[in-house]
């Protein structure tokens, strides 16, 4: 495993949309097991392969606390089947999108259909955070980021401010 380096806004990958991994092979896993070590490395709860510059559609997440054992999910190709009418609102993060949060609407509770490490097929209907954070790494699958749900002055200051950073460095 190695820690890469996550891609911020501007970088123009972030908007680019993610293609279906036809086989989950040793490198789909290696690719994983990369992300994984540079999400907890960040440290953040979920990471999709386009952050790292990877145009696949593939997501890590791990929801659990400091103090509790590492729960990684791995997720390949996912596909949200069906969603709830209800919204509820979180305050998300991006690590591609360092120092801005803010208050996201979602659908509460998702159905799900994704793939495992070993490319067998799930369905599943998470809800709370897990919902909330997989419909985030999706957007990233799809090349939208979560300044994409806030006004265009507040999508246009963090712009020049990230825009800023990216040049001094």
């Amino acid at each position: 495993m190695s820690k890469k380096k996550i891609l911020t806004l501007p970088d123009p990958i972030l908007r680019e949309v993610s293609e279906p991994v036809n086989k989950v092979d040793k490198e789909i896993k290696h690719l994983m097991d990369d992300m994984l070590e540079t999400m907890y490395a960040a440290p953040g709860i979920g990471l999709a392969a386009v952050q790292i510059g990877i145009l696949k559609r593939v997501i890590v997440i791990d929801l659990s606390k400091d103090n509790e054992k590492k729960d990684p999910i791995f997720i390949v190709n996912p596909k949200i089947l069906s969603q709830s009418k209800e919204l509820v609102a979180y305050e998300e993060g991006c690590l591609s999108i360092p120092g801005f949060n803010h208050n996201i609407s979602r659908p509460d509770n998702i159905e799900l259909k994704w793939q495992d490490l070993k490319g067998k097929e799930h369905e599943i209907k998470p809800e709370g955070m897990l919902s909330i954070c997989i419909q985030h790494e999706i957007d990233h699958l799809d090349g939208k980021l979560m300044v994409d749900y806030v006004s265009a002055l507040k999508r246009d200051r963090v712009r020049k401010r990230l825009l800023k950073e990216f040049k001094r460095k």
